[in-house]
């Protein structure tokens, strides 16, 4: 993740860096509705150019994430918003794990994180 470091905090507007041994996935919700999903395409040790900012890659920033690491991958899968209001149909981005979860949403204009199990209004679509 990308951390702000005059804030001391996520920098959410880029994208969230996934290593499976060796294999990157790179996620990141721009604008209403868009996902990007894409693999090894982003180089963390690369400093990072945002005007007015000063930020750096951090290598599991939030506790949530360090509890993840090294555990095996159990499942991937899109989760589709099925609620009636105006995400509709926006895309989640989820990884579980033996014991515990994390999934990237779309946060308006940037990305958020949770480590909750999808909700009622989320239609799963797993990966094969």
């Amino acid at each position: 993740m990308v951390w702000d470091l005059r804030d001391d905090e996520w920098f959410c507007d880029c994208p969230v860096l996934f290593d499976f041994d060796g294999e990157q996935v790179e996620i990141n919700h721009h604008t209403f509705g868009e996902l990007s999903l894409t693999w090894n395409t982003v180089d963390p040790t690369r400093p990072v150019q945002w005007p007015g900012f000063d930020l750096q890659w951090r290598s599991e920033p939030l506790p949530e994430l360090r509890a993840l690491r090294g555990l095996p991958l159990k499942g991937a899968e899109l989760l589709e918003w099925t609620g009636r209001d105006v995400a509709r149909g926006n895309v989640d981005v989820s990884f579980a794990f033996e014991t515990g979860r994390v999934t990237v949403f779309n946060a308006l204009d940037e990305n958020g994180v949770t480590f909750d199990p999808p909700g009622p209004s989320q239609r799963s679509h797993p990966f094969h």
